[in-house]
């Protein structure tokens, strides 16, 4: 299964197995044993790194242990690093957030049933498009994403773009096909140069920019039941980075700006460790400038935050209580409203980042705007329906999020 961090439709499970951060009085216990999941968490602030928590194993065939340094698939936070790219063009005068899209994908990108109303960056950026997951977000290579998108099943035919919320990882393709029309660049190497080189991260999306020793050290997901989910790399790169065509035809001369905008997964491909996640935290708690290096203006980052959307208790689809607001790929949490359970920390605390949900990892950057202090986390092999009572995280969310094991 490839998710990219959309919650929906989540039921109470139990929580598996003892070594977990849960135990539950209906678990079945497993035929063989589980190893405890790996976790980490990097707690910082406007001007360092501080505290830093990291348990388990990132590779159990190895037994090698995780740390703060290790890439770890980070699933949906990719998307609120792929708007900070979106963000760099729209101040450089590439992108025009409310301009029609249509202009640079170079087809014409309506919701069947609302042909009049233009989709606009901003629309894509806070899940207000129109668009649905229904029609899937995998393009294989060899194939063309405007194809996906002229599937009727693609379009929310209740609502045109622009008057409903949800939450849809499609968007994000369209977004990254945007992005390489305008630059002529191909997404990864795009990013690199937005964002992650100008930061000095060691991170890359689907693995095709990261050097081999940075691939080495792939955090494995695991599921709850201790099968490998993705990233079973054992020590060597994958040999198709991107989802490969028919017969598993991997030729990359293949890419053509904008032709296929999912091909390195803008919605969930980012491969980072914690301590990187952790200096994009302190860039958004400092207002776009971290270490002496400006990647964005105050303004831009406001911008981000937001927040675009806010339920009203009719206006979207919050994922029972999950997305009550919205920015520009960024959540705000602790939303003060019938119906939201968006608390992950139970304080009552807004603060913004990005939620990930994808192949048993559970992750999250969350940052308090008013004490500049935040935290990056993640942890591995949590069940995929897996929810707290308190809110409509996840159990082991709530604790890694507050500091316990």
């Amino acid at each position: 299964m490839y998710r990219a961090g959309a919650r929906r439709l989540r039921t109470l499970a139990c929580l598996l197995p003892a070594a977990t951060l849960v135990a539950c009085a209906t678990v079945t216990p497993p035929t063989a044993p589980v190893a405890a999941p790996a976790s980490v968490r990097v707690a910082f602030d406007r001007d360092r790194i501080g505290a830093v928590a990291a348990h388990g194993l990132a590779d159990r065939a190895t037994e090698r242990r995780v740390t703060a340094r290790d890439p770890v698939r980070i699933a949906s936070i990719s998307k609120l690093v792929t708007a900070i790219g979106v963000m760099r063009l729209v101040e450089a005068g590439t992108l025009d957030l409310d301009a029609d899209v249509s202009g640079l994908l170079g087809y014409r990108l309506r919701h069947p049933r609302y042909p009049d109303v233009p989709v606009t960056l901003r629309l894509l950026l806070s899940h207000r498009s129109g668009l649905r997951d229904d029609a899937g977000y995998i393009v294989p290579l060899g194939t063309r994403l405007a194809d996906r998108l002229a599937d009727p099943r693609a379009w929310d035919a209740d609502h045109a773009p622009g008057a409903f919320y949800r939450y849809t990882n499609l968007n994000f393709p369209v977004v990254a096909a945007v992005m390489e029309r305008a630059t002529g660049e191909r997404f990864d190497r795009l990013m690199q140069r937005l964002v992650l080189a100008p930061l000095k991260l060691d991170a890359c999306f689907n693995w095709a920019s990261c050097p081999d020793a940075t691939v080495a050290h792939a955090v494995v997901l695991y599921g709850a039941d201790g099968t490998a989910q993705t990233d079973d790399l054992h020590g060597r790169r994958p040999a198709c980075p991107v989802v490969a065509g028919p017969g598993g035809a991997c030729d990359l001369s293949q890419w053509r700006p904008g032709e296929n905008g999912a091909l390195f997964s803008p919605q969930g491909g980012l491969r980072i460790s914690m301590h990187d996640l952790a200096t994009i935290g302190r860039l958004l708690a400092r207002g776009g400038e971290v270490d002496g290096v400006r990647l964005l203006t105050p303004a831009s980052v406001a911008m981000l935050r937001g927040p675009e959307w806010r339920y009203d208790g009719r206006n979207g689809d919050t994922g029972d209580g999950f997305d009550c607001r919205y920015g520009l790929a960024m959540q705000t949490l602790a939303t003060p409203q019938a119906g939201c359970r968006d608390d992950l920390f139970g304080d009552g605390v807004a603060r913004f980042g990005h939620a990930g949900d994808a192949y048993g990892l559970r992750s999250g950057l969350w940052i308090d705007p008013a004490t500049g202090r935040g935290v990056a986390f993640f942890v591995t092999a949590v069940p995929e329906r897996a929810r707290s009572t308190r809110s409509a995280f996840s159990l082991q969310e709530e604790m890694i999020a507050r500091g316990r094991r």
